[in-house]
């Protein structure tokens, strides 16, 4: 990405709205917005942190185009760390196609995905772990997912990295101090004093890093599959957790014949809800093929949740379902609590401690069973550690490799190896760290993460 020019986008989403933002970068920001705008004060456009009214007026013939509202920001006071110009427009996607048009034809050049955000790297407004934060907040769906992008972005994690860092240049520091001069070894007591540095760096890497099996759900969304034999409630459960009637709910058994799937969220995680055909021995064709890709949703899911009918008792599907579905990716749900129950002690005996009454019609125990969903998939600490939750496999991927040059490092400190050999995996480590805020990643690295943002941003 060239950064020593101008470039422009549309900022807004594509669409009609009440206000649609064209937003310059560069050097020449102001001189081409000051070409096309008419102030209606006598004030010329350029006063830093001001917004000021006026009009878009094409040069060649004087016709007023749109009236708009500009605002300087000079640098390095601004978003990208540069001179940026908004003008904010009526929300035609006409009105703004033309005055990018203007200012492309003024030497602005088109800006490419996220080319402002990465402007904004490259002049140290941010670092790469806020940067990414950007585009979290932009494609967040829910507000958990918000608010995780906004302490992120707020560099949260960047904050609890740089005394990791710190404390592995130390480290450094020692080791390459011994090299220098051979004569003064490393005495038990520093090689002890660095031993315990290195094992508490790891233990807070591992707790960074273990954030990332709730944190990849989060930013992903995961599969739910709610399962069991016909006519337990099913569907039911299905529309009460989408909050609609989407999937047809009868009396009749075998209703739904193939996988139904629906996008919601639970507990601020974006979920995919997937209402499978009743599972069961027949010979019915169709109902055979649905039965079939009900295992198929079953296995990729990432949780399923069993569906017990609690006015009838057990039956040999029903047991054989909770056989083939593993503890640790199944919630079961004992349905229609609102009839008595048929269930005897003896049938609930093994299960006991995973049941969650509910029903479907009446509503109760939803908000139990959605709170044990988001536990299972979070453990029960996630919301306390939001703040410093691992949301991209890229970062996490580098927290791993430090984890592991640093226990390389210590094992080798404890073997007694030379220093040489500690150092290499000591700056191995503290390079994998640089890889989340951006200091040791190459420009194609680079390129592909910022290719992942929209245009304008």
């Amino acid at each position: 990405m060239i950064s020593d020019d101008t470039i422009a986008a549309i900022s807004t989403p594509p669409g009609r709205g009440g206000i649609g933002v064209v937003r310059l970068s560069g050097p020449s920001s102001l001189d081409i917005a000051a070409s096309i705008f008419r102030s209606q004060s006598t004030a010329p456009p350029g006063e830093p942190n001001r917004a000021q009214v006026g009009h878009i007026v094409i040069p060649a013939t004087g016709e007023v185009l749109d009236e708009v509202i500009l605002t300087y920001f000079e640098m390095p006071h601004s978003y990208t760390g540069e001179d940026v110009v908004e003008i904010s427009c009526h929300g035609s996607p006409v009105i703004l196609g033309r005055v990018l048009q203007l200012v492309i034809e003024r030497k602005a050049r088109v800006a490419q995905p996220g080319e402002f955000t990465f402007r904004a790297f490259a002049n140290r407004r941010i670092d790469l772990a806020q940067a990414q934060a950007v585009r979290d907040l932009i494609n967040a769906q829910t507000g958990f997912q918000a608010r995780v992008a906004t302490k992120q972005l707020e560099g949260e994690l960047s904050k609890r990295l740089t005394p990791i860092k710190n404390v592995v240049v130390d480290v450094i520091v020692h080791l390459e101090s011994s090299v220098e001069f051979v004569d003064d070894d490393i005495s038990p007591e520093t090689a002890s004093a660095l031993l315990s540095k290195l094992g508490h760096t790891i233990e807070e890497l591992n707790l960074i890093a273990s954030s990332f099996a709730f944190g990849r759900y989060l930013r992903e969304g995961f599969d739910l599959a709610i399962v069991g034999r016909p006519n337990v409630g099913k569907s039911s459960v299905f529309n009460r957790l989408i909050g609609s009637d989407r999937a047809i709910v009868t009396e009749l058994p075998g209703t739904t014949r193939d996988a139904l799937y629906e996008s919601t969220s639970i507990s601020g995680v974006p979920v995919r809800l997937i209402d499978t055909a009743g599972i069961r021995e027949t010979t019915d064709l169709v109902e055979s093929i649905g039965i079939t890709r009900s295992r198929t949703a079953i296995a990729d899911a990432d949780i399923s949740l069993l569906i017990l009918d609690g006015s009838e008792p057990l039956t040999g599907d029903d047991i054989n379902l909770m056989n083939h579905l593993s503890r640790e990716h199944r919630i079961i749900a004992l349905n229609k609590s609102d009839l008595p129950s048929k269930l005897g002690a003896d049938q609930t005996a093994s299960v006991i401690g995973e049941l969650i009454c509910v029903s479907a019609v009446t509503g109760d125990g939803f908000e139990l069973l959605t709170e044990r969903i988001f536990h299972r998939l979070a453990g029960t600490d996630a919301t306390e550690r939001d703040d410093i939750m691992l949301t991209d496999a890229r970062q996490h991927g580098a927290i791993e490799r430090a984890i592991e040059n640093l226990r390389e490092a210590r094992e080798m400190i404890m073997r007694g190896e030379l220093e040489e050999i500690v150092l290499l995996k000591l700056r191995g480590a503290l390079a994998s760290l640089g890889e989340i805020t951006g200091e040791t990643l190459t420009e194609d690295i680079l390129g592909q993460i910022f290719s992942t943002f929209c245009i304008g941003k």
